[in-house]
């Protein structure tokens, strides 16, 4: 297998979804042009922000084939894993694999919490049965199993295990998986609200959350950390801290997508048992968006890094917010898209 070289900005997209909780196939594909034209290195979508556990097996290969159409190869296209037994990851992996997908984020088993040997078997499993590039996904507080440094090291020995998301919450954690597995692995942090801490401590890649309703200012972000202008990055930083923390939420898909939605990249329709915010809440996250969106930083025009085939269009609004005018649309008038 050649080893993808995955670094750079990697966003869990969200799976759009009509009113009646169907597939919206082609409003995802709009707002995945979006990121693709701001410069993301790779898409990522059915992880958690994806819905993947919400969705049927059939909707989860219908969309993915869909996705890998549409990108044609211009980023990296992964999906996530997250099937309950051993043998569903197999089997997912493989159907995936036939339908062109680029690689996986790897989720340990759902609902069973393993213990360490039976996660490593899990994981061994799974990458037997694709050779496909694989990114462990190491979620402790979302799914009460954590994948510590000593476990990559013991899985490092399998090729197709090129990448890792660390989503603990602990950034002591990055020093760590340094110390223990060096640079086996590309590093991804998961947290969007540690980012700027990860960066300092030496990351290689951000699977951005929040990020995907504001993809410019994301990115630019992300390359001020990589130029390591600390200053600049801070400044933009403090601006992004209250949207960032969306993402650390029990309902951070309800919340990353009405900002998705706000910023007139999609809608925030989910799947059930999920439904939309209402009432103290729902203004309470429309304030932190709206605040975000006012006081948005001016971003210097670049050329983006990939063709895009249009201008996102902006999505109607699916709620009763838009007599308040906060239907928004992102700044592309400072922003070339190649």
């Amino acid at each position: 297998m050649h080893k993808p070289h995955w670094q750079g900005v990697f966003p869990a997209i969200t799976t759009q979804l009509k009113k009646d909780q169907s597939l919206d196939l082609e409003a995802t594909a709009r707002h995945a042009e979006a990121l693709l034209a701001s410069g993301v290195s790779g898409l990522i979508f059915l992880g958690s922000l994806g819905e993947n556990q919400a969705l049927l097996p059939e909707e989860k290969r219908r969309l993915m084939e869909a996705m890998v159409k549409s990108v044609n190869g211009r980023a990296p296209v992964l999906s996530g894993v997250a099937e309950s037994s051993t043998a569903e990851a197999c089997r997912y992996v493989r159907d995936l694999e036939a339908l062109g997908t680029d690689g996986f984020m790897l989720m340990p088993p759902m609902l069973y919490k393993g213990d360490p040997r039976e996660t490593v078997a899990h994981f061994r499993a799974t990458a037997r049965a694709t050779g496909l590039p694989i990114m462990i996904y190491n979620n402790p507080i979302s799914y009460a199993n954590d994948i510590t440094p000593e476990m990559f090291a013991e899985l490092s020995d399998v090729k197709n295990f090129v990448a890792l998301k660390e989503s603990s919450g602990n950034t002591r954690r990055i020093t760590d998986l340094r110390n223990t597995v060096v640079d086996r692995y590309a590093i991804f942090t998961g947290v969007d609200d540690l980012v700027l801490e990860s960066s300092i401590l030496g990351i290689d890649g951000w699977v951005a959350g929040v990020g995907i309703g504001f993809p410019v200012e994301n990115q630019y972000f992300w390359e001020l950390t990589r130029d390591k202008d600390w200053d600049k990055a801070t400044e933009l930083y403090r601006w992004f801290t209250p949207l960032l923390h969306l993402d650390t939420h029990t309902k951070f898909v309800q919340y990353i997508k009405l900002a998705v939605q706000e910023c007139g990249l999609g809608t925030e329709w989910v799947r059930a048992p999920r439904l939309p915010l209402t009432g103290v809440e729902r203004k309470q996250v429309l304030k932190v968006i709206h605040d975000g969106i006012d006081q948005r930083p001016a971003i210097p025009a670049r050329v983006g890094s990939r063709k895009s085939t249009g201008r996102p269009r902006a999505v109607e609004s699916s709620s009763s917010d838009r007599h308040l005018g906060h239907t928004r649309r992102l700044p592309y008038d400072i922003y070339e898209i190649g």
